[in-house]
């Protein structure tokens, strides 16, 4: 009788031991969190108005994290391709997402197919930021207001051109709800990403472009581009002398860009906890408020679910309203 409980005292104390140390292990890799290096997705080229905003966050996230975190850039499909990238990724905490209205708000209503869902294969966790789009003109155009912009489209009803980064960017679909605002047609010319348009624009090709503020600041404080109102329903602090389409006589009116950091589906949650908790204390924080403001951004701290799902209604409102889909 001895002998057998003997024996059977030396099986299980082996396999005890065994899963006494699996969860010794376990626990000990969730408290290290993160182990090894971030990969951050932008979903679009570098030097973009995303970029701009993901590489300090990225950089005081890793500093508060303690490790680093990656940039990774993957343009393409208006944001999809790295949206989808993170969406199938490993839900470890290992590979995040700097979402974006496009990505979240405005992709699924301008795509017939897309290769993600925004609302189920993607966790989210934080705002980050946002930016006014601005309402801009080659400084030699001769139109001085936003008001002069309204006179001269009503007088030649789809004569004049405006450019944006590309089919369904804030951008273009800021100017179609301006449009409608304003009783106005004004005829779309897209390019491939900010740069190229803000190109044209300066080079007098096309007279007016709509884009996050960010992407077109540099321009306007050297002169060659002019601000006719931004789409914040408060003037920025970088451009104080530069009126809210609001206040020019179309109350109400708001369009923002924003950001927030997002990961695959099926994050655990003590990660999604740590990502919350730290994005929170960055984005409220003097030091990121000082990286961003200079460049026309503000950080933004809502909770992020329930301000995605408002900000879809409006923008898949003003996607129906243009007609445009993209394969």
């Amino acid at each position: 009788m001895h002998s057998q409980q003997r024996r059977r005292q030396m099986v299980l104390f082996p396999i005890a031991a065994g899963l006494s140390a699996l969860g010794t292990s376990l626990a000990r890799g969730a408290e290290r969190y993160p182990s090894k290096p971030i990969r951050m997705v932008v979903p679009f080229p570098a030097g973009g108005p995303t970029d701009i905003v993901a590489r300090p966050f990225g950089l005081l996230l890793g500093n508060a994290l303690k490790q680093s975190v990656v940039i990774d850039n993957r343009g393409g499909a208006g944001g999809s391709i790295g949206a989808a990238a993170v969406a199938s990724a490993a839900p470890d905490g290992y590979t995040l997402l700097v979402g974006t209205v496009g990505t979240q708000s405005i992709n699924p209503y301008l795509y017939k197919k897309l290769s993600y869902n925004p609302q189920k294969d993607l966790t989210p966790l934080a705002t980050i930021a946002s930016a006014p789009v601005a309402i801009v003109v080659n400084a030699a155009t001769g139109i001085g207001s936003l008001a002069d912009l309204v006179s001269q489209a009503k007088a030649k009803p789809g004569a004049m051109n405006y450019g944006s980064a590309g089919n369904g960017t804030p951008g273009h679909l800021t100017a179609a709800m301006f449009c409608t605002a304003a009783g106005i047609r004004l005829a779309h010319v897209p390019y491939k990403g900010s740069a190229p348009a803000v190109t044209e624009v300066i080079g007098g090709q096309i007279p007016v472009m709509f884009d996050p503020l960010q992407s077109v600041l540099p321009h306007i404080q050297s002169g060659k581009l002019k601000a006719l109102a931004v789409t914040s329903l408060q003037r920025s602090p970088v451009l104080p002398d530069t009126p809210t389409v609001a206040e020019l006589g179309y109350p109400d009116f708001e369009a923002i860009a924003w950001w927030a950091l997002y990961g695959p589906a099926g994050l655990p949650d003590a990660v999604s906890k740590q990502l919350v908790t730290q994005t929170q204390r960055i984005v409220q924080s003097a030091e990121f408020n000082s990286k961003i403001s200079s460049q026309g951004l503000h950080p933004l701290s809502v909770p992020l679910a329930s301000f995605q799902q408002s900000e879809s209604t409006k923008w898949g409102t003003a996607v129906r309203a243009t007609g445009i889909t993209i394969e």
